[in-house]
């Protein structure tokens, strides 16, 4: 029995089937390349974490970064909120959810590098810009006071205003900076033009509202890493509580 190819059911027929189909091969080619994506992007927060420490993200690759990171991040360790170690992985922690659990919850990684005989702290970074999320890593020296790289980025910020805070002219404003004063956490702030001396960095042009979202992330994020650096100084650090 032939079939009438013009009948209105076997054009719904055939569109549903179709729909079928694709939705498959799309589901089979998602499925299928999920382990590179997860790959690409764990590729690149080693290649933002380096970045902090001298390997310049314009002449370090992914690739490279996988290679270079077990070789200069020699320690990773998770934190609660006393500065205690508890048990986990740090790499794997999602600080989307973190941020968004009570802080007495909240467990965050710190990891520990060695370059050219000397150690650094990268400290992880997540806040709020105008559009959206930010993010980024700050390395300080041994002495958990001075910032020795910097690394921000975002998802949705304005192009040419708030999205600069992801460009090396904004960036390296940060290397040098100090954070603490007289044994006090101030951190870094960033400041509508005009900044000047160790505590302060010229914020983005356009950007004010990002600019801030920057300078709240710095002061947030790393105060929470300030417990375990009390008991690295041997408690000669103190929070600003303003």
């Amino acid at each position: 029995m032939a079939v009438d190819v013009n009948k209105n059911s076997y054009t719904f027929i055939f569109a549903a089937a179709m729909v079928v189909v694709v939705g498959v091969i799309l589901s089979a080619a998602a499925i299928s390349l999920k382990p590179m994506q997860d790959k690409n992007i764990e590729n690149e927060k080693k290649q933002d974490i380096l970045s902090t420490i001298g390997f310049a993200k314009d002449e370090t690759s992914r690739e490279e970064a996988a290679e270079l990171f077990p070789e200069y991040v020699n320690k990773q360790i998770v934190l609660d909120m006393s500065g205690a170690e508890v048990e986990g992985e740090a790499f794997k922690i999602d600080l989307a959810k973190q941020v968004k659990l009570p802080v007495e919850e909240q467990t965050w990684p710190l990891y520990i590098a060695e370059k050219d005989g000397k150690t650094f702290y990268v400290v992880p970074l997540r806040g709020k810009g105008l559009w959206g999320p930010i993010w980024g890593y700050v390395s300080l020296e041994e002495d958990l006071n001075t910032i020795y790289g910097a690394s921000f980025d975002h998802k949705t910020e304005t192009p040419g205003l708030g999205a600069e805070i992801n460009k090396g002219f904004f960036q390296d404003q940060f290397i040098g900076k100090k954070l603490f004063e007289n044994g006090e956490f101030i951190s870094v702030a960033v400041v509508k033009g005009g900044a000047s001396g160790q505590y302060e960095v010229d914020g983005i042009s356009g950007g004010t509202i990002t600019s801030n979202g920057v300078d709240a992330m710095l002061k947030d994020c790393i105060s929470f890493y300030l417990p375990y650096f009390e008991q690295i100084q041997g408690g000669q650090m103190t929070m600003n509580a303003q």
